[in-house]
């Protein structure tokens, strides 16, 4: 990305911890002093979203440690291995658990008539505040979200992530404010009927919504943790690249791979000109390398073979892609990819 434009993950992340630390403690006082169920709901919701962003931090910190024996091409992927538990938590400690209480609170013949004689103030007051809190959280993810989409439609940002932090965080906080205007929609139509099968009701959808948000979570971290490639533009550019080396044929085939949001692995195969010896293989070999590194700093392991008969994996759509930013430049200028 362009100077001044980089997310500030940990300032995210960080954000959101503090608020949920203070939101989970009052949420789980307001439950205790109300018996509303949707308020215990969202507790445990905050509770969760609390050790989530602790986990992302921990992944954050590991992954910078550097390379080892153990682990040659570093460890970036605890970026995408602690995500992906996050997401399991959200789904059993946060989803299941309120999907659970709602349901407890449907069959339990105790239940109905407390929660009116309760005061609800208390889970008025802290609902609304944690809104608030929400919020600000909220805010602080959207403006670094906006950093990493340019311009792009929300859902194809948060499809097409390589870094799924950021995404992760605002899914949370927009989920935390949904599930927050559920919990006093429940809360106020139990105390108006004097039922509490409305405040059940809500504790029931709260969860859903949270397994439903847990699932998405999974699916994105999922097909990171197996290896998607790096993004089409940045594929794209590393052919241009390579092929405006000197004594470059073409590029017989190109793999990449995320190890982590800003680690990537690019694999390929390169057609050399005959005349060329070893040295001057070697030479351009070197160049391509620094070149590509010099345009794109995330592409730190390059391994470049020497080969004229690749299978051409991976080109023909980089290819229609370089064509299509020519012809949208109006062909002026030096060929560059997107």
């Amino acid at each position: 990305m362009e100077d001044g434009t980089v997310p500030d993950t940990r300032r995210v992340v960080v954000a959101a911890l503090a608020g949920n630390v203070a939101i989970a403690a009052c949420k789980f006082a307001a439950a205790y002093l109300s018996h509303s169920t949707s308020t215990l709901a969202e507790a445990v919701h905050s509770l969760a979203d609390t050790g989530n962003q602790a986990l992302l931090l921990v992944g954050m910190r590991l992954a910078a440690r550097p390379a080892d024996e153990r682990f040659p091409f570093g460890r970036a992927s605890e970026r995408y291995f602690w995500p992906f538990v996050v997401a399991l938590m959200l789904f059993s400690v946060g989803g299941a658990f309120a999907v659970f209480e709602g349901i407890h609170k449907l069959v339990e013949p105790g239940a109905s008539g407390e929660l009116a004689a309760r005061g609800l103030g208390w889970s008025y007051g802290v609902l609304g505040i944690s809104l608030l809190f929400e919020s600000l959280s909220f805010r602080v993810a959207w403006v670094e979200f906006r950093k990493v989409a340019r311009g792009r439609p929300l859902w194809k940002v948060i499809s097409g992530t390589r870094d799924p932090t950021i995404p992760l965080v605002l899914a949370e906080d927009v989920t935390a404010i949904v599930g927050l205007a559920l919990a006093l929609v429940a809360i106020g139509l139990s105390e108006a009927t004097g039922l509490a099968v409305f405040d059940a009701l809500g504790s029931i959808l709260i969860g859903v919504l949270l397994a439903s948000v847990a699932l998405v979570i999974a699916r994105i971290t999922h097909g990171l943790l197996i290896g998607e490639g790096a993004a089409p533009e940045d594929q794209a550019r590393a052919l241009v690249l390579t092929e405006s080396v000197s004594g470059v044929k073409a590029v017989t085939q190109l793999l990449t791979m995320h190890l982590g949001p800003d680690v990537i692995i690019l694999a390929m195969k390169v057609a050399f000109r005959e005349d060329l010896d070893a040295a001057a293989i070697e030479e351009a070999t070197n160049l391509i390398e620094a070149r590509i590194r010099g345009k794109l700093p995330q592409m730190r392991k390059i391994f470049v073979e020497v080969d004229s008969r690749g299978d051409g994996r991976g080109l023909a759509p980089l290819r229609k892609l370089v064509v299509a930013a020519k012809a949208e430049a109006g062909g002026a200028g030096e060929q560059e990819a997107p």
